[in-house]
């Protein structure tokens, strides 16, 4: 996901500065990987440097005065084009998995237990996701739908590849 763009996006409802931003960020998409304050101060000064954002103010607290920052024009228009564009599927043809077949295969190995072992390891995750799905708020059942989905399609390929095992140990031994 582009950081810079979701700060966009949270900026559109009103300036904010960077504290509230991650909070905002780490409610709405980091469950998983919530954002450093590095990261989003970093962000922040590449989005003023580009004109996408502008200072609106400086709060005093209880610590160092806090920045505030406003989307601009340009971010809005930023963020609209950004939103447009769609994300490009990603086919996956040159995958890890593929090569420690293909390496287990040519080195003797069993490339069944490589198979199995990423099965086990993909059921696991999937368990996992499920019983947070159940207990979560909808944007959390989206984003396991989105993941399951993904390693669903998974375990299609690795069950097929595991029917086609011999005829490719033929195919790699020539």
């Amino acid at each position: 996901m582009s950081i810079g763009h979701a700060l966009l996006g949270l900026l559109e409802g009103g300036p904010r500065h960077g504290y509230d931003l991650k909070r905002a960020y780490d409610e709405r998409f980091g469950h998983d990987r919530p954002l450093h304050y590095g990261q989003v101060y970093s962000t922040l000064s590449r989005l003023l440097k580009n004109g996408l954002v502008s200072e609106a103010g400086v709060e005093a607290g209880d610590g160092p005065e806090r920045k505030r920052y406003a989307i601009t024009d340009a971010g809005v228009t930023d963020v609209e084009r950004w939103l447009g564009t769609p994300e490009k599927p990603e086919p996956y043809l040159q995958n890890t998995l593929y090569a420690k077949v293909v390496l287990a295969l040519l080195s003797g190995r069993s490339a069944t237990e490589v198979l199995d072992t990423q099965s086990s390891a993909h059921l696991t995750t999937m368990r996992e996701l499920t019983r947070r799905k159940a207990d979560g708020d909808l944007a959390d059942q989206l984003i396991c739908d989105f993941a399951l989905f993904h390693l669903e399609a998974d375990l299609r390929w690795l069950e097929l590849t595991a029917a086609r095992l011999d005829k490719l140990a033929e195919e790699v031994a020539r």
